[in-house]
C-alpha cells in the first residue's frame, strides 16, 4: 500500500492530496494511510501534513527500494522481480539462494550495506551503507561455459554505458570487468554460476558501484586505486553528487543490461566485443600478468569471440589471458 500512496503523492506534483481521496481510492480507513505516511517518513520521505489539504510530497530521498527501482523501469526480463534490503551478508549470496529455488531470469537484488561483500579473486568489497550500489542480477542463459566471459564483458559495457547515459561520465573498461574513472576503480562485476550437464544453470552478476564515498572513507590500502562517483564528480567537473540518485543509475544500469542480455541471446557475440573495445583502457597497453604463481609482462593487443585477453610477450610469443589479475601499465606503475 505504501508504493501506491506514494505513486499518488508523485502523480500530484507537488499539490496537496487529501486523506479521504487516498483512503477511498485505495479502500482502507484515513488511519491506515496515516500510519503509511508515517512510515514513508521514516524512511526518509518528506511528506507535508495538513489536517485540511490532506499530505503532500516535498523531496524523495537516495534510497533503493522496490517502488523507487520499479518506478519507470521499461525493461521485458531484467528487474521484473525486485529484492531490496537495509543489510545483507551478500547480494549474490541472496540472489544465489533465490536462484537454487528457481527465481526468474533477471531477477534483481539490492542492498544499503554488505557485511560480507566481495569481489573477484576472493577479495572483500568494502559495502559501506547507503553510499553505493550493491546489487546481483541473477540470469538463466542457454550458453555454455565457453559463453560466460562474455556474459560479464557485456556486464561492463552495460554499466560504462549507463554512467554515460545517467551521469554523463566517461568510463574506461579495464579487462575484463573493472569499471575505472581516471585510473582508479570505481565499480567491480563479479560472477557466479551454477553449471548442469556442461550447461550453465544460472548466472550471478554482483555489481558494486561506489557512489558517494569520500576518500577517507575507504581502507587506507585502497585509496590510491579506488574512486566514487562524488569524488570523481566534485574534482572533474564540480558537480556535488547529491544532485543525482543512484535508483535513477540503478535503472539505466538494468536497461542497459537488458539490451547487451539480448544482443547475446540473438547471438550477436561480435557486437558486444565491438562495444567493450570502444570503453577498453587495456588495450595496447603494457600490462602485468598475474595467474595463479606465474607472472609475466606483455602488450595487450586484443580481446577474442571468448572474451579472452590476447597478451604478445617481449620475446614475440602470444598468450591466451582467460583468468587471473591483469594490472595495465600507468604514471604511478601497475594498477
Amino acid at each position: 500500500m505504501k508504493d501506491v500512496i506514494l505513486r499518488k503523492l508523485k502523480d500530484s506534483k507537488g499539490e496537496f492530496v487529501s486523506g479521504e481521496e487516498l483512503s477511498s481510492g485505495l479502500g482502507v480507513s484515513r488511519t491506515a494511510v496515516w500510519k503509511c505516511i508515517n512510515e514513508l517518513k521514516k524512511e526518509g520521505y518528506v511528506i507535508d501534513s495538513s489536517s485540511k489539504k490532506g499530505y503532500k510530497l516535498s523531496y524523495v530521498p537516495d534510497i533503493i527500494n522496490p517502488w523507487e527501482i520499479k518506478e519507470g523501469l521499461d525493461t521485458e526480463t531484467i528487474g521484473k522481480s525486485v529484492h531490496c534490503f537495509s543489510e545483507v551478508d551478500s547480494t549474490n549470496n541472496y540472489a544465489k539462494t533465490l536462484a537454487q529455488k528457481g527465481c526468474d531470469d533477471g531477477t534483481v537484488v539490492l542492498a544499503e550495506r554488505q557485511t560480507q561483500g566481495r569481489g573477484r579473486l576472493g577479495r572483500s568489497w568494502d559495502s559501506t551503507d547507503k553510499k553505493g550500489i550493491w546489487m546481483s542480477i541473477v540470469l538463466r542463459p542457454a550458453v555454455g561455459l565457453e559463453d560466460v566471459q562474455i556474459i560479464t564483458l557485456a556486464a561492463s559495457v552495460a554499466v560504462a554505458s549507463a554512467l554515460k547515459k545517467a551521469m554523463d561520465v566517461n568510463a574506461g573498461i579495464k579487462w575484463p570487468n573493472d569499471i575505472v574513472l581516471d585510473g582508479k576503480k570505481v565499480c567491480g562485476i563479479l560472477t557466479e554460476m551454477s553449471m548442469e550437464m556442461e550447461r550453465v544453470n544460472y548466472l550471478v552478476l554482483g555489481i558494486g558501484m561506489n557512489f558517494s564515498q569520500q576518500e577517507s572513507e575507504f581502507p587506507k590500502e585502497i585509496r590510491d586505486r579506488a574512486t566514487s562517483l562524488g569524488i570523481y564528480l566534485k574534482e572533474k567537473h564540480g558537480l556535488d553528487i547529491s544532485g543525482f540518485r543512484r535508483s535513477h543509475l540503478v535503472k539505466t544500469i538494468l536497461s542497459e543490461l537488458e539490451e547487451v542480455y539480448d544482443t547475446i541471446k540473438e547471438g550477436k557475440v561480435g557486437v558486444i566485443i565491438e562495444e567493450w573495445k570502444k570503453y577498453s583502457v587495456t588495450l595496447g597497453k603494457e600490462v602485468l600478468i598475474n595467474y595463479k604463481e606465474e607472472q609475466y609482462i606483455g602488450t595487450a593487443q586484443d580481446i577474442d569471440q571468448n572474451g579472452r585477453l590476447i597478451v604478445r610477450l617481449s620475446d614475440g610469443t602470444v598468450r591466451e589471458v582467460l583468468s587471473g589479475e591483469v594490472s595495465v601499465r600507468g604514471l604511478l606503475g601497475y594498477t
